[in-house]
């Protein structure tokens, strides 16, 4: 929660959070259908006890509604959750959860600073499957001094968890951080751009074989268990609402934001205010764009037509950049002629140059 703010007091706030939306909705005549997806993320929810994330779903519950099949996801970190935490998730709806696994490499986990042992996280998955509940590992590659090796020892152990799906994000160092100044000042190496990709290519490789099959980039799930909360945000066609510090919603082409300190974000609902910290209006030329940027890193790929309609003016040289891009080997040639733009292993690795080509930049 932050300095100043009291862990015990956030599911209450959150619920007054949610009551507050809930009446600006009625208000405004906009509603919401009942959830399909809640997914409990932004750091460590889990650092909570788990009658306060029980807590939480129920205030959705209570105010907009849950599907039947809904998908409730929390992320965890290994250290913070035992056999009886995980079950209680489990007795409080709960289908998923995600643990932030990082790596199997002592070294690597405190060049990210994190504070679990590697041997913890096969314990919490096997507690999470004996609960019931769907399992999901995240690991990160290309942290500064990671060799080949050390990232093949990270898949092949989290592939011998045998989880439900496994995602792995390239680092990204935030300007400012810790790690952001150590790397400036030549303390830590950074990774090649190749080594990154050996990477990539491997992990796609041995999870392949595994089993996982790759939905978006950056995550591969054994079939029929792809994170729905993420294909809905990826496919942009539906509604959703964000509680919490720093909260981001989408209604459409409007996307609005929290207030990111917990403090002020708990100061304004006790006044009666929604912490909105602001929103913006997406044009038609960054909604085409946040389309195809989101829609091209899937499996499930673009339609053709749909991307003709987006570029507008530019749609009539799309039939020569989709050429090219079946030529250079960036998109698959069957899923083209058939509507389709998909990218194959190289063009995963170059995406966002596809993405540049395909919206006509």
């Amino acid at each position: 929660m932050g300095p100043g703010a009291n862990a015990g007091d956030y599911p209450q706030t959150l619920a007054a959070e949610a009551r507050l939306v809930a009446g600006a909705m009625q208000r405004t005549g906009l509603s919401l259908p009942p959830a399909s997806t809640v997914f409990i993320g932004g750091g460590t929810p889990t650092m909570l006890a788990a009658k306060d994330l029980a807590a939480m779903v129920d205030t959705v519950a209570q105010t907009w509604g849950l599907s039947d099949d809904v998908e409730i996801t929390t992320e965890a970190n290994p250290e913070t959750v035992d056999a009886p935490y995980l079950q209680a998730l489990a007795s409080a709806g709960f289908t998923r959860v995600s643990f932030g696994m990082q790596s199997a490499v002592p070294a690597v986990l405190k060049t990210l600073d994190r504070t679990h042992t590697p041997a913890r996280v096969p314990q919490v998955v096997a507690w999470a499957k004996q609960a019931g509940l769907q399992t999901s590992v995240d690991l990160i590659y290309g942290s500064p001094g990671e060799s080949l090796a050390d990232w093949r020892l990270s898949l092949e152990a989290a592939v011998a968890m045998e989880p439900d799906h496994i995602s792995a994000y390239a680092l990204v160092i935030e300007p400012g951080t810790k790690m952001w100044g150590q790397v400036r000042r030549g303390e830590l190496p950074m990774p090649s751009d190749d080594d990154e990709a050996s990477k990539y290519e491997l992990a796609d490789q041995l999870l392949k074989d595994a089993g996982y099959n790759w939905y978006e980039i950056s995550n591969w799930a054994r079939p029929g268990y792809q994170c729905r909360h993420n294909q809905a945000y990826w496919r942009q066609d539906t509604f959703w609402w964000g509680l919490g510090p720093g909260a981001h919603s989408y209604l459409g082409a409007a996307r609005l934001w929290n207030t990111k300190h917990p403090l002020a974000w708990a100061n304004q609902i006790n006044s009666g205010q929604i912490p909105v910290a602001g929103w913006e209006h997406l044009g038609a030329g960054e909604r085409a764009t946040e389309v195809v940027m989101l829609a091209v890193r899937t499996r499930a790929g673009l339609d053709i037509d749909q991307l003709r309609h987006l570029r507008e003016d530019k749609g009539a040289g799309l039939s020569q950049v989709v050429a090219k891009l079946i030529a250079t080997g960036l998109i698959e040639p069957r899923q083209a002629l058939a509507g389709r733009v998909v990218l194959t292993l190289s063009g995963r690795l170059l995406a966002d140059g596809v993405t540049s080509q395909l919206l006509g930049w």
